[in-house]
């Protein structure tokens, strides 16, 4: 069967079709130009173990990043791959993991 549109539902799913491309081209990754270079402190670029740390913290510096514009949730001299694991982990890690819905799926709690 054929799908066919009037002039405005054809312009409203155009408008809706352009504004989701939109917003998905936004949410595109860019390159880190600052993989794998020190800090200006000259410190070693942060690691997995640093990413797994700031995972943890994320929310905590989140609320704190709203109030002092200097304190970002995200390290950018990182080593790459090994810092977003960590990142990716911690999260995860301190937010329960979705185990939660393992362990509630199987009760019936009538």
């Amino acid at each position: 069967m054929l799908f066919i549109c009037r002039g405005d539902e054809m312009l409203k799913w155009l408008i809706i079709s352009v504004l989701c491309v939109v917003l998905l081209a936004g949410c595109a990754a860019s390159p880190n130009p600052n993989v794998d270079m020190a800090g200006a402190d000259g410190k070693e670029p942060a690691g997995f173990w640093l990413g797994l740390w700031h995972g943890f913290i994320v929310f905590i510096a989140f609320i704190v990043s709203l109030f002092k514009p200097s304190v970002g949730i995200y390290e950018t001299y990182n080593t790459g791959n090994g810092y977003n694991l960590g990142f990716v982990f911690g999260i995860i890690i301190s937010h329960g993991g979705g185990a939660g819905i393992l362990f509630r799926g199987g009760k019936n709690k009538e």
